[in-house]
Parts: C-alpha cells; structure tokens; sequence
C-alpha cells in the first residue's frame, strides 16, 4: 500500500528520514537536519513537493519524496523522484517498482526523473527495466 503522508506520521516521518540518511546508501555527510521544518512545509502544500509511506503487509516499510515542476525541455510537468527508501527488512518484495508504477499511474507527467549515484548498478539496473534511461553522469529519466 502506497499513502500521502499526513500529520499524523510527524514521528514516523523523523523515524524513516533519520534511517535514510544514515544508511550506507546516502554517500554525502547530512548535518543538522531540520527534520521539522521538512515536515511542515510537506503539511501545508503538496503543490510542489509530496511524501509517501510504503507499507508491506500492514508495516511501515519505507518511504518517498517526488517533486514536481514545469520544464519546456521536456514539454510539460516534470516529476522528480527525490528519495526512495526501503528498508532492508523489505527489500527485494518489489516495492520500488510498486511505487513508481503508483507514481506513473497518479502523477501523470511528461518526464519523470531522478538522480541515482553512478556506481550503484544495482538500482540503476532496476530503473532501466522500468524504462528509465540514462540522461548524464547521475540521472536517469523516462518519458511520456
């Protein structure tokens, strides 16, 4: 099950951020992050930016962040998939795909995009069986 997430999730969105950027698969250093401030601005407007909680048989198993904007490049909206996190527990179940099929089907634009660290082939691997080609050094996109 793919939700927004809502204000109620304030300590399990801290929870779930606090593990994403402290996981071996975050390779920049994140200091001082304002965990709050992050979950207010996603509590007044999902006009530019949206959460999502990922859940695997009735538990939290994750969590994602898209954005959007308007971009002439490529001819209308652009969602931008910021963050996907699954934790390990839940991995290899499918979810990743899971969610971005909910995304493509949800949050109809005509680019989707997102940036994955060069040297992780495995995600990379994962992004190209859903149609995702590579655009330059770090991202990946996938047109209407």
């Amino acid at each position: 099950m793919i939700r927004k997430l809502n204000k109620d999730d304030k300590e399990l969105y801290f929870e779930l951020v606090d593990e994403f950027y402290h996981s071996p698969a975050v390779i920049h250093a994140v200091d001082n992050m304002n965990y709050s401030r992050t979950f207010e601005e996603l509590m007044r407007s999902d006009v530019y930016t949206e959460c999502f909680i990922i859940e695997y048989d009735g538990n939290v198993a994750g969590f994602a962040l898209i954005s959007k904007t308007f971009s002439q490049e490529a001819g209308g909206l652009v969602v931008w998939i910021e963050e996907v996190y699954i934790r390990d527990s839940y991995r290899s179940k499918g979810l990743g795909s899971e969610f971005f099929e909910y995304i493509e089907k949800n949050r109809p634009a005509a680019r989707y995009r997102l940036e994955i660290e060069p040297d992780n082939i495995r995600a990379r691997t994962l992004y190209e069986r859903l149609g995702y080609k590579k655009l330059d050094y770090s991202q990946m996109v996938k047109d209407k």
